[in-house]
């Protein structure tokens, strides 16, 4: 039986966690900095993680994560 390919896609963005939750970097903390306050910018430092319907569908993806 052959080795299922991991989405390359979720790969990048995506990371299962020990106790199997998913997480993610928050977006808009790239560029553009100047016009977002400070306190958003430090809340976007923080990895998110995704409900349940999300994560069964990442972990699809991910088969071996």
């Amino acid at each position: 039986m052959p080795k299922i390919r991991s989405h390359s896609g979720a790969k990048k963005r995506f990371r299962v966690s020990a106790t199997g939750k998913v997480k993610y970097k928050k977006s808009f903390g790239r560029h553009i900095l100047t016009k977002k306050k400070m306190k958003k910018l430090r809340q976007l430092r923080k990895a998110g993680t995704l409900n349940n319907t999300e994560t069964k569908i990442i972990k699809k993806l991910l088969p071996y994560a």
